[in-house]
């Protein structure tokens, strides 16, 4: 997968000055770590009349398959044979517009402090993408770059086999703009409209697209021909984000047109006396869900078991009622990204004694994790395979024993109610199982009778009447002492390391 943008220049503005504006030095090939593969930016040509920077993206085939559940292109049952045999390491996609987004970042946002004058400036550019999946042929793509500003967009379908001539032309384009305009510009128009020719995505499109696309999109979205095509296919095509991005959209070409601010003409409804109650995200109402039942409990020591980067951890530290907060997860790299969000190396002194971030596995028993009022295992067991489930309900409910036990869960019966969810799928690739309601109930009150513990059930979310809540969350409440679980049928520790 390769792109390469070139500029042109003088010995008073060098085109050398393309390295400045991307933060890639001429004189050194870099190389940068992305989700499903391997970028490196290098510089075929550089000198003051000509500069050439070239963006080379190495897909990792097994990266690319496991995060795309193992279906057709990016995730999409094309066939049988797609997540083998496709052309994901080779043309232009949304793989490669993240890829940009993550390697060109300040020059996406039009920053260089080395030369911010020259960052706002136009200045002649020529882009080459040699292999770009074009659903819609060269017309479309003209029809795309065409309206922005490029005074050359050369659009060369590739024919299927150049020796059989008569097959006809692939559904690849050979693309070549050349034009005067800011770098910043040029790089946002690609990375929205690359994966809009392309007309798939390999990740999951989440609302926060309609913020990413608005912003990529600024200065010349809104006032595009082709403004609904392109927020459909970047969106895939999820009718309630596409409208919301369109109401967005006008708003900005209505301030345009008079030269106004948005917030000055979307100003309608008073925010000070707004009842409309705007959707709430499913994590936040799971986080205020779980805040809520170790309230009810009483519970100042926590245990966040599977605490990943620590949005859990984050929330129950705005309490004073919690005390002592303790993450724990496998993953180092969570813990570090938990680290950076809570500020661990600036918080004061007394707020770091409450909390505490800690590597461990679950399914493994920890005698520093005895003796707390509460433990979370929040969107935790599902990501375990099936035949470590025991191992982890012995390290918590028989080994840890703290008094109240939260679990939460995806509720499978409700992915049918999301739009873009194929049917069949889990909700995350990573997910070794989903569960009914009543194989969620099930499991709880097992768990509960070999150990010790009440449990009672609670909706998250919208319980919807025919496939109830998108989670589910049961919440275990310690009823006997040690030796009565041990009576039940459950081994000690002691029994079990003996064993």
């Amino acid at each position: 997968m390769f792109l390469t943008i070139s500029a042109t220049g003088n010995p008073e503005r060098p085109a050398t000055d393309l390295g400045f504006l991307l933060h890639k030095h001429p004189e050194k090939a870099q190389t940068f770590s992305t989700s499903h593969g391997t970028a490196h930016v290098f510089y075929p040509e550089a000198s003051a009349e000509r500069c050439t920077a070239a963006l080379l993206l190495e897909v990792d085939p097994v990266a690319l398959v496991r995060r795309g559940k193992g279906k057709g292109r990016g995730g999409a049952p094309d066939a049988a044979l797609a997540q083998y045999v496709n052309d994901r390491p080779y043309a232009a996609s949304s793989l490669l517009s993240v890829a940009m987004s993550a390697v060109f970042k300040s020059a996406l946002n039009g920053v260089c402090r080395a030369l911010p004058e020259r960052a706002r400036a136009p200045m002649p550019l020529r882009i080459e993408v040699p292999a770009l999946p074009a659903r819609g042929g060269a017309e479309l793509v003209r029809k795309l770059f065409g309206p922005l500003g490029w005074t050359s967009v050369e659009a060369v379908a590739v024919p299927l086999d150049e020796q059989f001539r008569e097959w006809g032309d692939s559904r690849y384009v050979r693309l070549v703009l050349e034009g005067e305009l800011r770098l910043a510009d040029a790089l946002r128009q690609l990375y929205v409209l690359l994966p809009v020719l392309d007309d798939a995505k390999h990740y999951w499109v989440a609302p926060d697209e309609v913020d990413k696309l608005l912003r990529a999109g600024e200065g010349w979205l809104a006032a595009h021909p082709e403004q609904k095509l392109i927020t459909s296919r970047y969106l895939s095509r999820r009718w309630g984000l596409t409208r919301q991005a369109m109401q967005q959209l006008e708003l900005v070409r209505l301030a345009e047109s008079d030269d106004l601010e948005v917030e000055s003409i979307d100003n309608a409804v008073d925010e000070t006396t707004d009842t409309e109650e705007k959707p709430v995200p499913l994590a936040e109402q799971r986080r205020a869900a779980v805040l809520g039942a170790l309230r009810a409990a009483g519970a100042s020591r926590v245990l966040d078991l599977g605490c990943g980067q620590g949005q859990l951890v984050q929330a129950l530290l705005k309490d004073v009622a919690f005390t002592e907060i303790v993450g724990v997860d496998v993953s180092m790299r969570a813990l570090t990204i938990a680290s950076r969000r809570l500020k661990l190396d600036r918080m004061g002194e007394r707020q770091a004694a409450r909390v505490t971030l800690r590597q461990g596995s679950l399914t493994y028993t920890d005698k520093r994790l005895k003796g707390y009022d509460a433990a979370v295992l929040s969107e935790v067991i599902e990501h375990l395979d099936l035949p470590r489930l025991p191992a982890l309900e012995y390290a918590v409910f028989g080994s840890a024993r703290p008094r109240t036990v939260l679990v939460t869960t995806p509720n499978v019966e409700y992915n049918v109610r999301w739009e873009t969810l194929p049917a069949g799928q889990v909700r995350h690739g990573d997910h070794r199982f989903e569960w009914t309601r009543a194989e969620f109930r099930d499991w709880a009150r097992e768990v509960a009778e070999r150990h010790g513990y009440e449990v009672g059930f609670v909706p998250v979310g919208t319980d919807d009447p025919e496939v109830g809540p998108p989670t589910q969350m049961a919440v275990f409440t310690m009823t006997a002492a040690d030796g009565t679980a041990q009576r039940r049928g459950t081994r000690t520790e002691k029994e079990a390391n003996a064993a």
